[in-house]
């Protein structure tokens, strides 16, 4: 699956003139700043978006019309590289390489995902049938040439991907600046048969209870 870039498509207004250099560049900084400020998280406006990139609100109206075709634009964007890993990782010739490399994936771009869909008022429908379809059969692939354990299905593995994300602390705990990948390799390794991977970065330190102070 070829994934068509949110540039382009802000920039196809249906008359087939090549854009001037500057106007891509300002909406490529523009879609920049709008992945930027969805993978931070929180709430995503034109005017935050506009510092982002360096450029006035005037230039952002022009540009992109309006903070929703831009959004739309960047949800397609990041729908399309989620599913091209998908497919990647289908045509991976080993079934376990290709589900573990879609799954970190996956994880990096979902947070943008979820906060740009939130933005726009969650108009997800047939991508999200599309995903759930790419999920499914990395993961009965896998099964099938025994990478993965039988007796788990597809829907298990969508909530266990998604339970991997954490926050940035819990219980006064802090996450390492490598939480979510260590989260994934541990859960990885409950999937797989049979030999276990050593989760990347180190482990987060508790705080020391206050009778050791």
């Amino acid at each position: 699956m070829e994934t068509v870039s949110a540039v382009d498509r802000l920039l196809d207004d249906g008359s087939g003139r090549v854009p001037r250099a500057d106007a891509r560049r300002n909406v490529e900084r523009l879609v920049a700043a709008t992945r930027e400020a969805a993978a931070e998280g929180g709430e995503i406006t034109a005017h935050d978006i506009a510092r982002r990139a360096g450029v006035g609100v005037g230039t952002f109206y022009r540009r992109v019309g309006s903070l929703e075709r831009l959004l739309q634009a960047v949800l397609e964007e990041i729908i399309g590289e989620i599913l091209e890993r998908g497919d990647q990782g289908l045509a991976d010739p080993d079934p376990w390489t290709g589900f573990r490399d879609f799954a970190s994936s996956y994880l990096r771009l979902r947070n943008e995902l979820c906060d740009v869909n939130q933005a726009i008022g969650g108009v997800l429908d047939h991508e999200r049938a599309e995903l759930r379809d790419r999920v499914r059969q990395l993961v009965e692939r896998a099964q099938d040439a025994g990478a993965i354990r039988p007796d788990v299905s597809w829907t298990d593995v969508s909530f266990l991907l998604v339970g991997v994300s954490t926050g940035a602390h819990t219980m006064g705990i802090h996450a390492g600046p490598s939480q979510w990948e260590r989260n994934l390799a541990i859960v990885l390794d409950g999937l797989r048969t049979p030999v276990p991977t050593p989760p990347p970065g180190t482990a987060p330190e508790a705080p020391e209870p206050a009778s050791a102070k």
